[in-house]
């Protein structure tokens, strides 16, 4: 048995899941490198490779970590269009590894170039989630997409108010711009909360998993297609960004767009066709995603030049503020 990887007691995992009849054996295992805030790890033993996920090392809120809630949503999407690993277990005991973990099929895959198939492949399954009915597959009560927008704004305003350390221009008239005009919602979907390139696997040129389910819940789908059409537009992101949830730490972000400018409108259009939605006001959408963008960049940056970041990549994150408000701004 190979050494536990941080966070993961191989020992304790093996005789648990050997009780679950899901492995025989030791363990081996090794952490899943590229994002900070839950932690996913490979597992092997002689004949089989599974995937467990648990929170982040030394985590306090439990609502930006619930292991329960991503597991219930995959397992939910598991028999619909939408490709994600089938899940085999859920432990909620803390004392087996020391967080409450689920473990779910290993999927191969990785991120290559964006190509224009993949794109309009990513857009053809961000509408196939929202076309889901919640009730249908026992997510009626997933969130409260009563006020969801108006919760949204406000709650991205408090993150900036609580990392403010300069002056940004014009950041404070863009929230103002979607307090005031925030459109009425269509029917609610099954949100992903963060989807991008580097939330997916890509195979082969196919789509074979959408991963990281941790912000997901019940509101307005058009958030969803906003953030990924803004992914494509700002490649800069590329260089590491923050989890979506506000969390301490930095996850890289890889660019989820049309590889080329002028791609969006395209996919927004493929969107609306394959989705019957109503796309009229896109662009308060994007307003809101690019704030959302700029406040955790702004946040990032806030840590940075206090010293309190970890590694390489956060000296720019600061730089993209301006360009994300100015983008919101032409929006809105």
């Amino acid at each position: 048995m190979n050494a536990d990887p941080p966070g993961l007691d191989l020992a304790r995992l093996s005789h648990h899941l050997e009780r679950e009849g899901l492995t025989s054996g030791p363990l081996r295992g090794e952490v899943i490198h590229g994002g900070k805030s839950n932690l996913t790890y490979v597992v092997r033993d002689r004949e089989r490779t599974l995937v467990v996920r648990r929170p982040p090392l030394g985590h306090v809120l439990a609502t930006a970590h619930d292991m329960g809630r991503e597991h219930r949503v995959m397992t939910a999407l598991g028999d619909t269009g939408v490709p994600v690993p089938v899940t085999y277990h859920l432990c909620q005991d803390p004392d087996v590894i020391g967080a409450p973990f689920y473990v779910m099929e290993y999927v191969e895959g990785g991120h290559p170039p964006v190509t224009p198939k993949i794109s309009r492949d990513l857009v053809g399954v961000l509408a196939t989630l929202h076309s889901i009915e919640p009730d249908d597959v026992g997510l009626g009560d997933f969130g409260r997409p009563e006020g969801f927008l108006e919760r949204q704004v406000g709650r991205w305003k408090r993150q900036l108010d609580a990392s403010r350390s300069r002056e940004v221009p014009g950041i404070d008239d863009l929230f103002a711009r979607l307090a005031r005009a925030v459109p009425e919602s269509g029917r609610p979907a099954i949100v992903h909360g963060d989807f991008k390139l580097g939330n997916t696997l890509i195979a082969d040129g196919e789509v074979r998993a959408v991963l990281d389910w941790e912000m997901s819940t019940l509101g307005d789908p058009l958030t969803d297609l906003a953030l990924f059409l803004l992914y494509g537009e700002f490649a800069a992101l590329d260089s590491g960004f923050a989890a979506l949830d506000g969390g301490h730490d930095a996850e890289p972000a890889e660019s989820a767009g049309s590889p080329e400018p002028g791609g969006s409108p395209e996919l927004a259009g493929h969107y609306a066709a394959v989705s019957g939605r109503d796309l009229s006001r896109l662009g308060w959408y994007i307003g809101l995603a690019c704030f959302k963008l700029a406040v955790i960049a702004e946040g990032i940056h806030f840590r940075y030049v206090k010293g309190l970041t970890v590694g390489e990549g956060f000296a720019e994150i600061g730089d993209q503020v301006a360009p994300l408000v100015a983008r919101g701004l032409m929006e809105v």
